[in-house]
């Protein structure tokens, strides 16, 4: 049914809960994985809250940092699926908008389902958090599964 399904993570504990089960739902319907994280562009942690000079950090030393951070994320993914026998890729980019990169690498690399995990906040916690996965389920045009994960207490 599904062939090649997009996994993102944001390197959370709660987004490498559902991206486990991502590999897992792979592995049991015969589908490769395409594990991808998402970076915002350095301008807009100094748009943001003027980090960046706050902290006196370079252009440089983000992206540095932001690429080795997501390689640490992607590679979590990567090992779980080698451990189940499933084929997996990872990949990087960089959006002002994560859950428009999200879609935009689904639509580009032919994913046909993006299994991505939500909290499941209500009320003004998701007013106030927002929700990437609000916002893929919003734009994506092919299939979303959204698993919702468990916080522990």
């Amino acid at each position: 049914m599904f062939k090649k399904i997009l996994i993102p993570t944001d390197g959370s504990e709660l987004s490498s809960q559902a991206a486990n089960k991502g590999v897992t739902f792979a592995r049991q319907m015969g589908a490769e994985v395409l594990a991808l994280h998402v970076t915002q562009p350095f301008a807009a942690t100094v748009g943001f809250d003027g980090m960046a000079a706050a902290y006196a950090i370079t252009d440089e030393d983000y992206d540095k940092t932001a690429k080795e951070q997501s390689q640490k994320y992607l590679q979590q993914i990567l090992d779980r699926a080698e451990t189940a026998g499933v084929k997996a890729t990872g990949k990087s980019v960089s959006n002002f908008n994560v859950a428009d990169g999200i879609v935009q690498v689904a639509e580009q690399e032919g994913c046909d389902l993006i299994f991505i995990g939500s909290h499941g906040r209500s009320g003004l916690s998701r007013l106030l958090l927002g929700s990437v996965t609000i916002k893929v389920l919003n734009m994506a045009k092919n299939t979303v599964l959204v698993y919702r994960v468990k916080e522990h207490d």
